[in-house]
């Protein structure tokens, strides 16, 4: 058993003002292979603290002191990149190779891509050629960066990294549930030698530090990533003081597959909401299907899903993992279940265990056919390998279809008509619209539109979402 319950706080590891232990459960055994603490409202004060006190120094740092210290950090990962992929595979079910090839690698792919954009970033600039006005960016402070289970890596990446960019202090609340990644990142920022007090980490639960942080004073901005319910509540907190409240929350992906689609459209787009066991946010879970081709697509689409194995994560090779948690387990479970009731047609999976397994968070690929838009399988958010499939008839009715849902991270179409992947594209509600399979380049935005959320992570939109804009109106030339 790991004993990790002490909070990178100040520079130094400490232990918490009062003991509140909890285990950390590995989701493919049920069984506990590490104990953390849960912060209190004094661990969150302290390191409020001390991020306020080293946020005096470290907002005139300069540039190239950030980008060597950022170059460092790099390099720590790398070393250690293969310790993070085992702490991402124990801590949330991600397969040893998924883990490797995506989750890990996402996490450098962002350092290196933060260190190009803070190189070309200006900081202040002349407002026009003609102007002796000056806009300054600077960095807008204590920031408290509140991160999910499901990519935990690559969400500390999206947030801390360009916190430290900027010249920003902050506390950083990982999951309780996949607390282990956080700190290993904590480690390696120690290593790299980041002054005191930029970085803390205090673990802790939603109800506790999360509150904790959304409601401080000293807190100029909360960034959080996990449910639109939570989310509300956080942003309900940061009102009080006019914090800035940057969001990326929940979705329900539609995957629009037009008759003249690519011929592997249907299987690729079931296997990319199957990846990390459907526990993405801008997974492709509602499919709506051309009606020409509906039934040749809903025959695919099962055979993919049973295609898919499922086994431990802490086996390599081409399977998925558990979900997360117990209680993640049983939501899904649930709304399986809805949707056998609700009159939905089960292709493929359901809600008995895989063969072979009698322990573990595991479930079947799960495939619900003869799906209407009013149904909760393809209204709430399932976070699970769960996919519903929808006909339609009309370009128009499926833009319609895919629209109507209170989300919109990401949604998706596969089409080989260029005009019309452009025309589609631009009228789908969703911060990323992803087509015939492409994903997002390196340092594009990632954000949502509606309760998806508000703000982008990734880029100079990732850069911009941690500082304040300020004009001087005079600036001798």
């Amino acid at each position: 058993m790991l004993d990790k319950r002490k909070f990178y706080i100040d520079g130094k590891w400490i232990s918490p003002s009062k003991p509140n232990d909890l285990e950390v459960i590995n989701p493919s055994t049920e069984e506990a292979f590490a104990t953390i603490s849960l912060g209190s409202k004094e661990d969150t004060n302290s390191a409020v603290s001390a991020a306020k006190k080293a946020l005096v120094n470290w907002s005139e740092s300069s540039k190239e002191d950030r980008i060597n210290l950022l170059e460092k950090l790099l390099d720590i990962y790398k070393k250690r990149y293969s310790e993070m992929t085992e702490a991402i595979s124990m801590e949330m079910g991600a397969p040893m190779d998924w883990s490797n090839d995506a989750q890990t690698s996402s996490g450098q792919s962002h350092l290196e891509d933060f260190i190009v954009r803070l190189k070309e970033f200006k900081f202040d600039e002349q407002f026009s050629p003609e102007s002796n006005n000056r806009i300054c960016y600077e960095p807008i402070g204590v920031c408290g960066l509140i991160t999910p289970w499901n990519w935990p890596i690559n969400q500390i990446a999206l947030k801390v990294v360009p916190a430290f960019a900027t010249g920003c202090t902050m506390i950083h609340k990982p999951s309780e549930i996949a607390p282990m990644s956080a700190m290993l990142f904590a480690e390696m920022i120690d290593e790299a030698g980041f002054p005191a007090g930029v970085f803390n980490l205090v673990n802790g639960d939603g109800a506790g530090v999360g509150t904790d942080i959304s409601t401080h004073p000293d807190i100029d901005l909360v960034s959080f990533t996990g449910s639109t319910r939570a989310g509300k509540l956080i942003l309900k907190n940061g009102a009080e003081t006019i914090k800035r409240v940057c969001l990326e929350l929940g979705g329900k992906g539609g995957n629009i597959v037009f008759a003249d689609s690519y011929p592997n459209a249907v299987r690729d787009g079931i296997r990319n909401v199957m990846s990390n066991s459907g526990q993405s946010c801008d997974a492709p879970t509602r499919m709506l299907v051309e009606k020409s081709i509906y039934e040749r697509a809903v025959k695919e689409a099962a055979e993919e899903a049973n295609l898919i194995k499922v086994d431990h994560a802490s086996k390599k090779g081409d399977h998925i993992g558990p979900v997360v948690s117990r209680v993640q387990y049983d939501k899904i479970i649930s709304l399986i279940q809805s949707g056998i009731d609700e009159g939905a047609t089960l292709a493929a999976g359901g809600p008995e265990l895989p063969n072979g397994m009698n322990k573990g968070y595991f479930i079947k690929p799960t495939i619900f056919t003869d799906v209407t838009n009013d149904m909760r399988v393809a209204k709430e958010e399932i976070f699970g390998p769960v996919l519903s499939i929808i006909p339609f008839e009309t370009e128009e009715e499926a833009i319609k279809i895919v629209n109507e849902t209170e989300y919109g991270l990401g949604n998706y179409l596969q089409t080989e008509d260029k005009e019309k992947a452009k025309r589609v594209s631009k009228k789908l509600k969703a911060g990323t619209i992803y087509v015939n399979g492409n994903g997002a380049d390196p340092g594009t935005p990632f954000g949502g539109y509606k309760q998806s959320g508000n703000g982008r992570e990734g880029g100079i939109w990732g850069l911009h979402e941690f500082l304040e804009v300020k004009t001087i109106t005079y600036w001798p030339k």
